[in-house]
């Protein structure tokens, strides 16, 4: 974690869909001095509008929401830091996440301690990293597929067919099958199922 020190008042946006858990956010957060919880939403693509109306200098997002992931979101979101927490420990999700515009990422088992720390952080323009993620990123690399084949693979987690998948994305049977055998070589996987769990499981999808 970095950056110059944060504002004294510090007002937070928090999204997040399971209610005890933004409940316990908000009186975690509402307890600590200088901050002040000034709205929940509980879906990803409200985000932005509650953004635009309540102003607040940090938004903390689940990456798992509905509508729009807390990724995605924070693609939208320009007036405010972002802190995005997940139970997604994949290497991918930290690289897109980042890749959005996300000043922080932590996972949702991180301390109290650690999450007030990065929410200043973050707020004063530095950035909050999970550490072991952020190895994990590193030692992982950037994702080995191309965008037609996490296409693809995103419709074989949906249980669907080779031909469905063609009629879907405008393709042949042939160029499909050609997309998932290259998957499969990239991801040392022996099937399309293992080869969108590989994928699923390290956040390439």
């Amino acid at each position: 974690m970095n950056g110059a020190a944060a504002p004294e008042h510090l007002r937070i946006l928090i999204a997040e869909d399971v209610d005890l858990v933004a409940e316990a956010f908000e009186a975690l957060l509402g307890t600590e001095p200088g901050f002040e919880v000034v709205g929940r939403v509980a879906r990803g693509d409200e985000v932005r509008a509650a953004v635009d109306r309540l102003r607040p200098d940090v938004a903390v997002l689940d990456v798992d929401l509905p509508g729009a992931t807390g990724i995605e979101a924070a693609a939208e979101v320009r007036d405010c830091a972002v802190l995005l927490l997940t139970a997604l420990e994949g290497p991918g999700h930290l690289q897109r996440a980042l890749a959005a515009g996300a000043r922080g990422y932590l996972l949702k088992t991180t301390t109290a301690t650690r999450l007030v720390e990065a929410i200043r952080t973050v707020a004063a323009g530095g950035t909050a990293i999970d550490p072991d993620l952020a190895v994990e990123a590193l030692r992982s690399g950037p994702s080995p597929l191309t965008e037609r084949e996490v296409d693809v693979l995103r419709l074989v987690g949906l249980g669907r067919s080779t031909e469905d998948i063609a009629t879907e994305l405008h393709l042949s049977r042939g160029t499909v099958r050609n997309y998932l055998s290259n998957a499969m070589t990239r991801l040392d996987a022996t099937s399309r199922a293992q080869a969108f769990a590989v994928a699923e499981r390290r956040g390439w999808l």
